[in-house]
């Protein structure tokens, strides 16, 4: 396991004035430091994105208070169960004082290991912590990056308003993907619009299931926040672009790879506002905060070079939202 460590000093400086006296303490001698430990479930845009947004932050948290030192340890799961407890485990021995976990099964795995340990808990982008099983614990708190369903699908039908049959892509093993998924039939359902669903667990998996909406005929697809399409999306998005067929997502880290268009949370945002949480635990007690904090969506992230493609003006979603246009990315 590569552990990558961010640690931030304020290196300690003596001034020596004469050769009689001693000099007076600095400020800097009585700096405390603080480790936190930041688990993400795999790596890909957006959890990347998130986390490169706590280091971030706290970086700044912590050059702002000269009494404080605070180390950042960042590490990744590989969407590996086992992984994740033996990183949050290791966590809890080290006794750091917070960690924060990024994405479902990384928080799911976290609350466990810390129960008991007086470590706070304070996840990052859980579409669904109740859902999740991730409220009402003394010890965790986060933001929540829920998906409005309902406004993807609008902005679907105004880009088609003959819209007839969509695809549903996603992963069984994202909780993350349950509620958003289900509301989607729902809407669909009572627009009396036909829907095809195609799932996967891997790379591979998600290839294929990319390649039966295709031959489906479905003329949009939709993907929530879902990690594993995510992971998938630099592969998944040409082809769909090649076949015609906007691919809309929970999150404009699928844009910046390729995807169409989403309306939600801005991630770096996100993780922005979870690393004052952490650092807001840290110094006033996780007491003080709420279950979770559920982070304002809104901004319309369309990807130009992929509506190119599809041949469509990102100018029709321009009175629906605040509309960023991106281009594609590897990162």
């Amino acid at each position: 396991m590569k552990k990558f460590r961010l640690i931030f000093v304020v290196a300690l400086i003596l001034c020596l004035f004469g050769c009689n006296s001693a000099p007076a303490p600095s400020n800097n001698d009585k700096k405390t430091t603080y480790r936190i430990e930041v688990i993400k479930q795999l790596d890909h845009a957006s959890l990347n994105e998130i986390a490169d947004a706590i280091v971030g932050k706290l970086q700044d948290l912590d050059a702002a208070n000269d009494d404080i030192t605070i180390e950042i340890f960042v590490d990744s799961g590989q969407n590996d169960p086992t992984v994740l407890k033996q990183i949050a485990d290791q966590a809890v021995a080290d006794k750091v004082d917070a960690i924060i976990p990024i994405a479902t099964l990384a928080a799911q795995v976290s609350t466990v290991s810390a129960e008991g340990s007086g470590i706070p808990v304070i996840f990052a982008a859980i579409s669904d912590p109740e859902g999740s099983e991730l409220t009402g614990i003394d010890y965790v708190s986060g933001t929540s990056d829920a998906l409005n369903t309902a406004y993807i699908i609008d902005m679907m039908l105004t880009q088609n308003p003959n819209l007839q049959k969509v695809g549903l892509l996603y992963s069984l093993s994202e909780s993350n993907s349950t509620k958003p998924i289900n509301d989607a039939k729902a809407i669909l359902d009572q627009k009396g619009i036909a829907y095809v669903e195609a799932v996967g667990n891997s790379n591979d998996e998600i290839l294929s299931s990319a390649s039966v909406l295709i031959s489906e005929n479905v003329e949009a697809i939709f993907t929530p926040t879902d990690n594993v399409v995510m992971a998938s999306e630099l592969a998944i998005a040409p082809l769909f672009a090649e076949a015609g067929i906007p691919h809309y997502a929970g999150a404009d880290s699928f844009v910046r790879n390729g995807g169409f268009a989403t309306c939600g949370v801005n991630y770096t945002d996100l993780g922005k506002q979870t690393a004052q949480l952490a650092y807001d635990a840290i110094f006033n007690g996780i007491s003080t905060l709420e279950d979770y904090y559920l982070v304002d969506g809104g901004i319309i992230t369309v990807n130009s070079e992929t509506a190119e493609k599809l041949g469509i003006d990102t100018s029709i979603f321009a009175s629906m939202g605040e509309l960023v246009e991106v281009t594609t990315t590897e990162e």
